[in-house]
């Protein structure tokens, strides 16, 4: 192959601007002394000849997303991940909140389950085949701590071959490709604390950078360089590097890495050129000649770079202290510098701070020098670090914008060569002339070729059309297929809700009518009565009147009868008299008896006439009382419809997103043709949701979706609770919903509700919540903790049981609250309802003692209590012990790290031997399949005296 060809081959798999072969064509009449090279003299015998073919290559960045962790499965449970990844677009879209997402574009897109041969293939394997063709190369990793940096790049898989990294699998590569004559060598090096250290010698420390004045290089002397003569030989010699690399336990990896590690692969290979390539004169204006032609001892000499960065890191989240802080301090300032260095290359700025730090001197050529560089950034799905997560996307973004100058460099020796250059140079001369009607009869060969190749093409490209315009047929009917089936399903369940809604409108507005029409007719009767009543004494009043009138006529002719009497019978006798005087004082008596009956009737007639005006008043009142009320039932209703609508809709819509089989093989990747439809409905029903409950949520009002739970009508009460637990889903609406009371409704529907869903729905309220320790500290305040225990007992539905367990789950990671739990039968509540044996339920429940274990061992190393774990006490190490084999990745992930977080402390090592514990912590720290956990496990053996002497006697 030319050196022509090849400069044209890197190009295309580079996207690069083509090359210059007119400077290395050849020139037939080129003068011979021009092309003698013996006049050189004896130290130019290796010359330095730089191609000036100069390329631009543009940094190529992917983005490789980390699989959920048990630490991300057990803080994330109920919460979405805040990446969506679109390979097949090579785009990611980082999602801030439930409606607020940005999306980014890289050069390629890794899922969590892409292998690692796939991220060589794509990433590395271009920038070795260009080492190996003379060029230098760089390939680095950058992310957050614990995203998997270095697996990515520096796993070995001596038991796994398929998990190498990309150190491993370049050097395989290398190896592959270089014969006897040619060399591979290696050094290791870690920047740590801005001194360079020699991996393969320790003893090396501090080791100086050296930049060559003329060409820019960067050397560094008195560095180990190990010849490489197999890849065992390879694995061998990294084996001792990494076990010189500074690595600690932080909170956010147990082995975390504090230095940043270089891997420098050294190449010199010698390349042959083809005979059909001659000689092009020299160029008046450069001192090295430019050759090209056959048998010539072509020495190439090529660096790959291969970097694991330290990850970024923010101090609160990793735990840093002390030493620890330093190291953490010294990775971030080296990171901040290279990412100033990049923001400059990416910008054009006339100045780049390469030598604010040692990182940045190292890179030089990586980043806007002349090395082919491909980035991969490592992110993870966990929405708690999603500054993080943005901070490395957009450094990624950055990184795409370099551009490097490309340079090949050969060696070759003129003087060894000139001789026979001299004798052949007659030679070619004379054949230059016999092979011009040979060249001219295979270019007309090669003309046919193409042609026919073109015809070729075209035929290929209309079946590929044809065929492609069939698939798009296709897909295009299925997608409208399944557009009218999601039309025809949203009709039916229209239809079914408003028959529903009109059906529920009708039994209230009959049973309304029925109260009304009721009450009407007692208000009707009570004043028939009281008129009656009222008639009756008036008529009385009017006959008292009548006799009263007629007393006082009687009255008033007696009186003039008795003057008449005195006047005319003076004489008569005294019995007489007397006897008249009786009779005038009967009547009078009767006169005052009936003045006074007369004075009591009207009386009783002033106050029935009062009774009537207030009847008449209350009547009027209640009358007006019961518009208002018909006026707050319509109201009512309407927002309870709103309401209910909402939050059916909406559990519908969960309760398919969370338990279809077939909806799961699609979030596996499994059922391929449904996956792009189903994931598409599924985003925009849920955003619509969110937007539908904001919505009500602002019309109705927090207070007046609060009154409902204390409704008591069973139908409103359970929508009310569910619309409480979607808006408690989301952080912003978690104060307002404490401050209004609800965190207090929902434990009293805890306390007095029978109805298993209301009983499920409010637990998971109570467990979204429950996720900051002011929430936390009410919670067990109000006696939460001893409801939620009593519902484990009581309840029978596993999905109450599963809500049941996540909110003591979240309970259990504040370890001030660790007494009370105990106090409130909490741990004997997870275990109780362990016993259902449904997976989800025992996910909630290895989760809540996993956090238990976690603070209460971190509890305990800071001193804030002693002795025996309240996990132990309660029982519950037979249960952790037994499950640390499940079937269930989650529960066994949980149960080991609850395990060796026991194991961690004196106090519990007598009850871990009797148990078994002991045994199962032996068989983690050989067969676990993380690596954190398999090291912990080791790390505890080791040091532990009791599981030491334990371990001895049993052998």
């Amino acid at each position: 192959m030319s050196r022509s060809t090849l400069r044209g081959e890197r190009s295309s798999s580079y996207a690069t601007a083509p090359t210059k072969n007119s400077v290395r064509s050849l020139s037939p009449a080129a003068p011979r002394s021009k092309a003698l090279p013996s006049a050189r003299p004896a130290h130019r015998a290796h010359p330095l000849i730089e191609d000036d073919d100069s390329v631009h290559g543009r940094v190529r960045v992917a983005v490789r997303l980390r699989p959920r962790n048990a630490e991300d499965l057990a803080s994330d449970a109920d919460y979405a991940d805040c990446i969506e990844l679109q390979p097949e677009l090579k785009r990611l879209r980082l999602r801030k909140n439930n409606w607020s997402s940005e999306s980014f574009k890289f050069d390629d897109v890794f899922t969590e389950s892409a292998s690692q041969k796939r991220v060589y293939e794509v990433v590395a394997r271009p920038v070795v085949e260009s080492v190996l063709n003379g060029y230098n190369g760089t390939v680095m990793a950058y992310g957050q701590t614990g995203t998997g940096k270095t697996y990515t790049v520096g796993r070995l898989g001596k038991e796994d071959p398929s998990e190498r990294g990309i150190m491993v699998r370049s050097l395989e590569d290398i190896l592959a490709s270089t014969s006897e004559l040619d060399s591979a060598s290696v050094s290791y090096l870690q920047l740590y604390m801005e001194s360079i250290q020699d991996l393969l010698v320790p003893e090396k420390n501090n080791i100086p950078i050296v930049e060559d004045p003329r060409t820019g290089e960067v050397s560094l002397p008195g560095v180990e360089k190990v010849k490489i003569r197999d890849l065992d030989h390879f694995l061998e010699v990294i084996q001792i590097g990494e076990a010189n690399r500074h690595t600690t336990f932080t909170k956010l990896n147990t082995e975390s890495s504090r230095s940043h590690a270089i891997l420098m692969v050294y190449i010199q290979k010698a390349a042959k050129l083809k005979d059909e390539d001659a000689y092009a004169p020299f160029e008046s204006s450069t001192s090295e000649p430019r050759i090209n032609g056959r048998d010539v001892p072509l020495v190439t000499k090529s660096k790959l770079l291969i970097v694991d960065l330290a990850g970024s890191e923010r101090i609160g989240k990793s735990g840093s202290e002390g030493h620890s802080l330093e190291e953490a301090k010294s990775i971030n300032l080296s990171l901040t510098s290279l990412g100033k260095c990049i923001n400059a290359l990416a910008e054009n700025s006339p100045h780049v701070p390469t030598r604010d730090s040692k990182l940045t001197r190292l890179l030089r050529d990586s980043f806007g020098g002349s090395a082919r560089t491909s980035l991969v950034v490592t992110i993870g799905p966990s929405s708690r670090h999603h500054s993080e997560t943005s901070s490395t996307i957009m450094f990624g973004q950055r990184a795409m914008k370099v551009e490097n100058m490309i340079k090949l460099k050969e060696e070759f020796d003129y003087e060894s060569h000139s001789r026979n250059l001299e004798h052949r140079l007659d030679h070619l001369i004379t054949e230059i002339e016999r092979r011009d009607s040979y060249v001219k009869e295979m270019e007309l060969k090669l003309k046919r070729c193409q042609d026919s190749l073109e015809d070729a093409g075209k035929r290929l490209s209309a079946c590929a059309g044809s065929v492609s315009n069939e698939r798009h047929d296709y897909e295009m009917q299925i997608r409208n297929l399944m557009a009218e089936l999601n039309l025809e399903k949203e009709r039916k369940n229209n239809v079914e809700e408003e028959v529903s809604d009109l059906r529920c409108r009708l039994d209230d507005s009959v049973q309304l009518e029925l109260e009304v029409s009721t009450y009407q007719k007692v208000l009707a009767d009570t004043t028939q009565m009281y008129e009656q009543k009222i008639s009756e004494l008036i008529e009385q009043l009017d006959e008292e009147r009548k006799i009263s009138q007629g007393a006082k006529s009687e009255l008033e002719q007696l009186k003039n009868k008795i003057n008449d009497q005195k006047k005319l019978d003076q004489f008569e006798e005294q019995g007489e008299l007397i006897e008249l005087r009786k009779q005038v004082k009967e009547l009078y008596g009767h006169h005052e008896y009936a003045t006074s009956e007369l004075q009591s009737l009207q009386r009783e007639n002033e106050e029935l006439s009062n009774g009537k005006l207030k009847l008449i008043e209350e009547l009027n009142t209640l009358r007006q009382k019961l518009k208002d009320e018909e006026i707050e039932r319509k109201k009512v209703e309407v927002e309870f419809l709103k309401i209910k609508r909402v939050s059916d809709t909406n559990i519908d819509l969960l309760e398919k997103t969370q338990i279809p089989e077939k909806l799961d093989r699609v979030a596996l990747g499994e059922d391929k043709s449904l996956s792009f439809l189903m994931s598409n409905q599924v985003k925009g029903s849920m955003s619509g949701q969110r937007t539908t409950i904001s919505k009500i949520f602002e019309e109705v009002g927090l207070p007046n979706v609060l009154a409902l739970l204390k409704s008591e009508e069973l139908d409103v009460q359970i929508h009310a609770v569910k619309v409480v637990a979607n808006l408690a889903a989301e952080d912003f609406n978690q104060e307002k919903i404490v401050e209004e009371g609800g965190l207090d409704a929902l434990l009293m529907l805890l306390e007095s509700s029978e109805n298993e869903t209301i009983l499920r729905v409010a637990s998971g309220a109570i467990a979204n919540l429950a996720m900051t320790e002011t929430n936390q500290g009410l919670i067990i305040s109000k006696g939460g903790a001893q409801l939620l225990s009593a519902i484990a007992y009581r309840a029978t539905d596993p999905q109450t049981f599963r809500m049941v367990a996540g909110a003591i789950a979240n309970l259990c990671g504040n370890e001030r609250l660790h007494t009370m739990l105990k106090e409130a039968n909490a741990i004997q509540a997870l275990l109780e309802m362990a016993r259902s044996g449904q997976s989800d339920v025992l996910s909630q429940v290895a989760r809540g003692i996993a956090n238990f274990a976690k603070c209460e061992s971190r509890g305990i190393a800071q001193g804030h209590r002693k002795g025996q774990s309240l996990l132990i006490e309660d029982g519950a190490l037979p249960w952790i012990v037994s499950h640390t084999t499940s079937s269930q990745l989650s529960v066994r992930r949980h149960m080991e790290l609850a395990l060796c977080h026991l194991a961690q402390h004196e106090a519990n090592t007598r009850d871990l031997i009797s148990s078994g514990g002991l045994k199962e912590l032996i068989r983690l720290s050989h067969e676990s399949t993380r690596d954190d956990i398999r090291n912990l496990a080791k790390r505890i053996l080791t040091i532990s005296p009791a599981f030491r002497s334990e371990i001895q006697r049993s052998c």
